[in-house]
């Protein structure tokens, strides 16, 4: 949702100039568009975020059922960042009953997130997430648990920066007569597999179906995949803003489009590689002619 107002009529112009349907997009005529003032800091990379909250909020009651209805009409997946949960609530039970599959965007414990992973198939987080939601000793250990406690995901993705990413995969099968191994240690061997000389992004897997356990949690039956991410030269580096969201954004297209994972981890942190080499999140995001992406 925007405002008819200045931030708002660039932010529809943009998508529109980028071919995306904005017809379903609510404009109020009052209020003002959400807007982020970012400082970045040439020397060190880092960045300040100055957010400004979109108001009036969207409430449920602005969703009719015929203009979500059409929405969904033909939708591969959908996709929520957890912010305005009561209105992404509904919009999550209709899409369950549709059978479409749900992408969770967990960047922090928020109001109604654990309500919407209930519906969730797959879980993108940021590195703090897994243990501060979990309360667990480690990244592999919260990601047991988090499969564990929610049966309905078929994967979680934790994205680490410029360490890549770790993503916990669920089977199909259940493996009861596979051997059991610890996830610490299952890690501790897909990291000695990384090839340190390499600059592009690779793909490290276990075995398939394997009964991947934590002590104190339970265990799954599945595999680990080690994502590693794009080492990007200094004086290629300019601006780390929206890299979370364009690794996520990848993974949705990944999805749509059937990669399988050990390819779609590393499409992702190219995707996000590309856009860390512009100021700003979208300036540098690639399209899919882009010869960089061509490998996928």
């Amino acid at each position: 949702m925007v405002a008819n107002d200045a931030q708002g009529r660039n932010v529809l112009k943009e998508l529109q100039d980028d071919g995306i349907d904005t017809s379903y997009m609510l404009v109020a005529e009052d209020g003002n568009t959400p807007f982020t003032y970012i400082i970045v800091d040439n020397q060190t990379k880092t960045r300040t975020c100055i957010h400004t909250p979109g108001y009036p909020p969207m409430s449920p009651e602005e969703l009719t059922k015929e203009s979500l209805s059409a929405a969904l009409d033909g939708a591969d997946i959908v996709y929520f960042d957890v912010r305005l949960h009561d209105t992404a609530l509904v919009v999550a039970q209709e899409v369950i009953q549709r059978k479409i599959p749900i992408l969770i965007d967990a960047e922090k414990k928020r109001e109604g997130l654990d309500e919407l992973l209930n519906f969730a198939s797959y879980v993108v987080c940021s590195a703090k997430f897994p243990q501060a939601w979990t309360g667990a000793s480690s990244i592999p250990v919260a990601l047991v648990s988090m499969l564990s406690r929610l049966p309905k995901i078929k994967f979680v993705i934790v994205t680490l920066g410029e360490k890549g990413c770790l993503m916990l995969e669920r089977s199909m099968t259940d493996a009861f007569e596979a051997e059991e191994i610890d996830v610490e240690a299952l890690l501790e061997s897909l990291e000695k597999k990384v090839d340190q000389s390499s600059k592009m992004p690779k793909c490290i897997t276990s075995k398939a179906n394997l009964r991947i356990s934590a002590d104190g949690v339970g265990s799954i039956s599945g595999r680990l995949l080690l994502g590693t991410a794009e080492v990007i030269p200094p004086d290629e580096l300019i601006d780390t803003t929206g890299a979370g969201d364009a690794f996520i954004g990848a993974v949705l297209y990944g999805l749509c489009t059937g990669m399988p994972a050990e390819r779609m981890l590393p499409f992702a942190a190219q995707v996000a590689g590309c856009g860390c080499r512009g100021l700003g999140a979208r300036s540098s995001l690639p399209r899919r002619t882009d010869p960089r992406l061509v490998g996928y």
